[in-house]
């Protein structure tokens, strides 16, 4: 569990300083250069942004549905018999 938080905690600071960084460069393309390459970096940022936010939660779900499945059921291999077919 320990891990999971740290992978958290990971994933909101990048997510959340990335998202800052993009809003602050679309609003400053917005009102004040008006540049149409700005305004698209700024929204990539954000999108960026949500996009490693949420594989971060996303990641810490799965290892956690993970270690809460697995039961520790050993697996018993049972002898088959073969025959033989002929194909006559």
């Amino acid at each position: 569990m320990n891990s999971n938080t740290k992978v958290l905690h990971a994933a909101k600071f990048v997510g959340g300083s990335l998202l800052l960084i993009g809003l602050i460069i679309l609003s400053y393309s917005i009102y004040v250069s008006d540049s149409n390459i700005l305004a698209g970096v700024g929204v990539g940022t954000i999108v960026g942004a949500v996009f490693i936010f949420l594989m971060g939660i996303f990641f810490v779900a799965t290892e956690e549905m993970l270690e809460k499945s697995f039961k520790g059921v050993a697996v018993i291999v049972k002898k088959e018999r073969l025959y033989r077919r002929s194909f006559r």
